[in-house]
């Protein structure tokens, strides 16, 4: 009988190791399936910067300034952004006009604006023209621009010709204080701008804000025409 009892138990403590370890293989398995579905922390400075990667451009409005911008970032990178003093492509100063912003008007002061490169932004649907130093808007301007025949193209354009007195070999007009910016014939250049007035895809200016302009840029420098993306103060210019 005493027999009996002993292979009894033995027969228990058996079938309990094998509930233990069928157990223990199953814990395994979840942990396992949980661990392949996680983020290792080692990995999420590389995720956060493919975020920043895909940012795409927006319309921001802002004073008189025309210019492509980043998107608005989510606050956990709020602080990767460039200081207004970090870079060159960053707005630091946007002009104040208080007069009527109209067809033939223009304002300009560089005075104390410090070296730097210099970035024109255009922007079609507010009908302006901003230019930057270095981050410090020092001109601003009221423009004609393309007809429906001959739209003026958006993009990242460098300056690549200089020429006072231009004529145009495909009109044969004069083209005063020429910026090329395209093979086609697309410039800035001197014009008569007023309202209801277009062009076969230049950029007109005043004439005196085209001569200032024409002293201040080089070849190479950037162009930057869009369809009402703008910027406030602080914000980064992105040229290309």
């Amino acid at each position: 009988m005493s027999h009996q009892i002993a292979m009894r138990i033995s027969q228990s403590i058996l079938a309990l190791a094998g509930i233990a370890i069928f157990v223990l293989v199953i814990t395994g398995s979840i942990r396992a399936v949980a661990a392949e579905g996680s983020i290792d922390p080692a990995d999420s400075s590389d995720i956060a910067a493919a975020e920043k990667e895909t940012i795409a451009p927006v319309n921001i409005p802002g004073a008189s300034a025309a210019v492509t911008v980043a998107a608005a970032p989510s606050e956990s990178i709020v602080e990767d952004l460039p200081s207004a003093t970090a870079s060159p492509f960053v707005v630091k100063r946007v002009l104040e006009i208080d007069e009527p912003f109209v067809h033939g008007y223009y304002k300009w002061d560089d005075a104390g604006v410090p070296d730097g490169e210099i970035v024109i932004t255009v922007d079609l649907k507010a009908e302006s023209m901003s230019v930057f130093k270095g981050g410090y808007e020092i001109g601003a301007t009221v423009i004609k621009f393309g007809d429906v025949l001959k739209p003026t193209p958006t993009g990242v354009f460098p300056i690549t010709q200089k020429s006072k007195d231009h004529i145009s070999n495909i009109y044969d007009v004069p083209m005063p204080y020429m910026l090329r910016l395209t093979n086609d014939g697309i410039a800035i250049h001197a014009a008569e701008v007023k309202w209801g007035h277009g062009t076969r895809g230049c950029i007109g200016v005043p004439h005196e804000f085209a001569r200032l302009l024409f002293e201040q840029v080089k070849l190479g420098d950037r162009v930057i025409v869009t369809n009402g993306k703008r910027i406030h103060m602080g914000d980064p210019i992105v040229a290309g």
